[in-house]
């Protein structure tokens, strides 16, 4: 048994030695740069794109590293439709009609791409319900159909039940009550 044990530690030790030799950088590689990212031959690049010498690449100014691909473009946080009421608005029009609205949290950092990245443009959650704003009606109706009857669209607005005890009754006093904004 001992000398099974032995024989599968050495082959599983050669297969995964072949595994990552196989899996090397080719300097000759032009398509993902090679090992020489930096466009100089002979000195490898390092994690950071920064050649293995220290010197800055080139275009680089002194003393700075770059923090991400010059080729991605910043985020933009979208904006909503103009058509579309503010989720402020929204969460009012439920106090003012004597819906509850407890623990209300603006969490409308959480549309962006760190976040939950549904592509909202305004969030305001509370232990009922939860308002999504988003920039169009095309980004609300893919969003609902994701949610499914845990929401309910008009226009640009979406309210989400997802997580919550809200009962069915109280969504459509929710639902009607956003229906009269659109």
């Amino acid at each position: 048994m001992t000398k099974r044990l032995r024989i599968l530690s050495a082959t599983a030790t050669v297969l995964v030695a072949l595994g990552l030799s196989a899996c090397g950088d080719d300097p000759a590689d032009k398509r993902d740069g090679g090992a020489w990212a930096d466009g100089r031959s002979g000195t490898p690049a390092t994690a950071e794109g920064a050649p293995a010498d220290g010197a800055a690449p080139k275009g680089a100014k002194p003393g700075t590293t770059p923090s991400e691909s010059p080729s991605t473009p910043p985020f933009v946080m979208p904006t909503k439709a103009k058509s579309a009421p503010a989720a402020r608005k929204v969460v009012d029009a439920f106090k003012d009609a004597g819906l509850k609205v407890p623990n209300l949290r603006d969490r409308s950092k959480d549309c962006g791409p760190n976040g939950l990245g549904v592509g909202c443009a305004q969030l305001l959650a509370t232990d009922a319900v939860s308002v999504y704003v988003f920039p169009d009606e095309a980004t609300a109706t893919n969003q609902t159909d994701v949610w499914g009857i845990k929401a309910y669209r008009a226009g640009a607005v979406v309210l989400n039940y997802l997580d919550t005890r809200t009962s069915v009754a109280e969504q459509k006093r929710y639902n009607d009550v956003l229906a009269t904004l659109g």
